[in-house]
């Protein structure tokens, strides 16, 4: 049977699962409790649908509330882009079970990530350092409607970027359940620590979880933030390339991308990359497709260098990349 796509959509859910044997003992029970106090439900009030009832999502299932994680002091709450959907007016539902009004601040469709603020003093979440594989995650979010809750497994896969899910991907894949509704909950490490905003589940056929899910990594995540609440938009940066991926003679010797063009007096033209050249990795971070170039592009703003690793014939070259800003 092929495996299908479905993006967790504005929806309840997380379902409480016992943690994995080794799992429990690396998790301060404390540190993830204090880490529920910043999560939130968000209730949107959508188009042309009566209060107290839910839109269907493209799929035909019922997408009743989605999750929200407060990244910033002063009341900012992100969540995804597709929980907002066509919403009209916000509400989100606090740990203290208080219902308070929310307006949008700002939305980033390509990354899935949305950036709302709350007028009230809530509890930022305490950020965290980029995992490894293997190490103790929860995710949390609210359960179908039934409230908040947490779920715990290990880091299966970082620095997943084609997942095909959104534009622009660089995701954390997780084992700890998500089902519908877990979309903008927090995944914490083992100290309650934010390191991703759950986003995404690869489910065979429906919209239950089997283990294959996906939260923004926090740097993708921050890197959103950042702007929306400074301007209300992502300020994007190009390298003045485009890239395919390699063909299987290529694949044979090397792994990257394709420089397949380069815009004249652009950013990669002025530092010397042609059409044909390998890029091999950015900044040090290997990069296999374009979607993972883009991810690592992503991270930065214009104005930095970037260091690229490319392969000219038999040669490795390095050379720094000055980004410019993008254009509208």
């Amino acid at each position: 049977m092929n495996a299908r796509l479905f993006i967790v959509p504005l929806l309840a859910a997380l379902l409480v699962s016992a943690p994995r044997v080794g799992t429990a003992d690396a998790i301060d029970s404390a540190a993830v409790a204090k880490a529920v106090q910043s999560v939130v439900v968000v209730l949107p009030r959508w188009q042309n649908v009566r209060p107290g009832f839910a839109p269907r999502s493209a799929n035909g299932r019922i997408a009743p509330e989605g999750s929200g994680v407060v990244v910033r002091p002063g009341g900012y709450v992100a969540t995804n882009d597709h929980v907002l959907g066509d919403a009209v007016s916000l509400r989100v539902r606090l740990a203290d079970g208080r219902v308070l009004p929310a307006e949008i601040v700002g939305r980033h469709k390509a990354t899935d990530i949305a950036l709302l603020k709350v007028e009230a003093d809530l509890p930022a979440v305490q950020p965290g350092p980029a995992p490894g594989l293997a190490d103790p995650v929860c995710a949390i979010g609210n359960p179908f409607g039934r409230g908040l809750s947490v779920s715990c497994g290990v880091v299966s896969a970082v620095g997943r970027a084609n997942a095909g899910f959104n534009e622009i991907e660089d995701f954390i894949q997780t084992d700890a359940a998500v089902n519908p509704g877990g979309s903008g909950g927090a995944l914490v490490d083992g100290k309650g620590q934010l390191v991703g905003l759950v986003s995404a589940i690869f489910a065979q056929g429906s919209d239950a979880n089997i283990g294959v899910n996906f939260a923004a990594a926090r740097p993708l995540l921050d890197r959103v933030v950042e702007d929306l609440a400074a301007h209300g938009r992502v300020q994007a940066a190009t390298a003045g390339m485009e890239t395919t991926p390699l063909s299987d003679q290529q694949q044979e010797k090397t792994g990257g991308v394709s420089v397949a063009e380069v815009t004249r007096d652009g950013p990669a033209f002025t530092a010397g990359i042609d059409a044909g050249d390998i890029v091999t990795h950015v900044d040090g971070r290997p990069v296999t497709s374009p979607g993972e170039f883009r991810a690592a592009l992503f991270r930065h703003r214009a104005g930095d260098a970037v260091e690229m690793t490319l392969r000219r014939a038999d040669k490795a070259l390095r050379v720094a990349v000055t980004l410019a800003p993008a254009g509208p």
